[in-house]
Formats: structure tokens, C-alpha cells, sequence
């Protein structure tokens, strides 16, 4: 899955972007995949410009992009250091971008997982008991399109996607807003890592149906529930599917 469904999904603008922010998204992809790691020290401003064919204003432009994602901190007279991953902006939609250009993680999953376990049955909940008509009609229009759904892995992503977008956006609450990435993020690094087309588990969309309903029937108690089951199979499918093998020891012979 490329990063640019991640930016499909977000709507984000699909003009041409400058020189600087096509820099700052190649050190931010590096940065994100550990090829520049914490605490280290970058390529200078001249180095950089030289190697992407670009002038040192544009390369300053482009640290300060990733200065203000929290990736990158410039010091005088030191030089411009990569920040501790505990220091990015990890909910910024770039941020959340680039990891999927890196090495698969199964443990950014589990965080992701977490955050959505925490906060999308509240979400259902809400979505219950708040709700306009049109809400309710946006979010079965994408289980249908999840049960209709017979082209590409892309397309049922993203049909999964406008589901849970519906329900976050059916609760009213403006702070949701931000969990949109955390979903669109999760749901594309599990299928990198599970490599499993995720319409084979036959459970999902009952499941997704089963949450519509409750909310279209305004029953908090149930949408909320609904959904920490959905979330919980899942979550715990993909552990399956993510945890490593363990090594099998040599025989003994007797």
C-alpha cells in the first residue's frame, strides 16, 4: 500500500508540491525508516543541496518543514540532529505517511491499535446517540461499499476507511478529527504486514454491518460494544499474523 492512498483518504491537495516540502518528505521518509537515526547528526545544508540537485534556501526550507513535524532540531554550531521518536509529531498526517514508505513495523501497529481500541467504541457511542439522517446514511453507504466491494485490496481499504470515518464524524466531537489518520494508517500497515487481502475473513463485514445497525437504531450501549469486539478481533488477528515465529531447537537424538 503506497503512502498516497494514505493522502487519498485524507483528501490532502493535489497540486504539484514546492521543492522544499519534496525534500522534506525524502529526509522524512529516511528519517521515519531509521536510515538517519535518532540522535544523529544530518548531511550538512551543502551536502543535501548537492544531493538533490537543489539550493541551500530550499534545503533550509525543508528542515524547517521537518523541524516543525518534531523530526529534526538544527543547533549552531553543532549541526541539525534527528529528535527522539518520542519527540515527533506522530499524529501529523506526513509523519503518519512515511511510515508507510518504511520497513513494515509491527510494533507502530500495536500503538495504532491501541489508540483506535481506546477511542473509536466511545466514537460508536456517540455516533449513536448523536447522529443526523445523513450521518447514518453516509455510514451504510460504506458498508454497503464494503460488502459490494469485489475489485482491488485498495478499494475494500478504503471502503473500510469511509466506515469508520463516518462513525468518528457521527459523534460530533471535533477532537475525533485527528483519530482519522491513526485509522487510515492502521488499516493500511496491517495489510503490509499481514499480506492477506482483508475480505477473506469472513467475520469483518457482519461485524461492520452489526455496528451500523446499532447506531442507526440509536442503541449506545450496543454500538460501543459492537465496536470494541470489531477492534479486538482484529487486533488480535493481526498480533497473529504480525508475531514472528518462534525458532525450533534442534532435536535431540536418543
Amino acid at each position: 500500500m503506497s503512502e498516497l492512498v494514505y493522502y487519498d483518504l485524507k483528501r490532502s491537495a493535489s497540486m504539484s508540491p514546492s521543492l522544499s516540502v519534496q525534500v522534506a518528505r525524502e529526509i522524512g521518509r529516511r528519517i521515519v525508516a531509521g536510515t538517519f537515526e535518532p540522535g544523529t547528526l544530518i548531511e550538512d545544508e551543502g551536502a543535501l543541496a548537492e544531493r538533490y540537485q537543489v539550493s541551500r534556501v530550499v534545503v533550509r526550507d525543508a528542515v524547517k518543514i521537518l523541524v516543525g513535524k518534531g523530526l529534526l532540531e538544527v543547533r549552531r554550531g553543532i549541526g541539525t540532529k534527528v529528535r527522539p521518536r518520542s519527540q515527533w509529531m506522530m499524529l501529523d498526517d506526513d509523519v503518519l505517511a512515511w511510515h508507510l514508505s518504511a520497513p513494515p513495523n509491527p510494533d507502530l501497529l500495536k500503538q495504532l491499535m491501541d489508540i483506535r481500541c481506546a477511542f473509536e467504541p466511545k466514537a460508536a457511542r456517540w455516533a449513536a446517540e448523536r447522529a443526523t439522517k445523513e450521518d447514518v446514511a453516509e455510514i451504510e453507504a460504506a458498508c454497503v461499499r464494503m460488502e459490494t466491494e469485489k475489485g482491488t485490496v485498495e478499494n475494500f481499504i478504503i471502503a473500510d476507511a469511509m466506515f469508520h470515518r463516518a462513525v468518528l464524524r457521527a459523534a460530533h466531537n471535533e477532537f475525533l478529527k485527528a483519530m482519522e489518520g491513526v485509522i487510515y494508517s492502521a488499516l493500511l500497515v496491517s495489510i503490509r504486514i499481514t499480506n492477506k487481502d482483508p475480505r477473506e475473513n469472513e467475520t469483518s463485514i457482519p461485524f461492520h454491518r452489526a455496528v451500523y445497525e446499532a447506531i442507526a437504531q440509536g442503541d449506545a450501549d450496543l454500538a460501543e460494544e459492537l465496536t470494541q469486539n470489531l477492534l479486538g478481533d482484529a487486533n488480535a488477528r493481526l498480533q497473529a499474523k504480525a508475531k514472528p515465529k518462534a525458532k525450533r531447537g534442534k532435536a535431540k537424538r536418543s
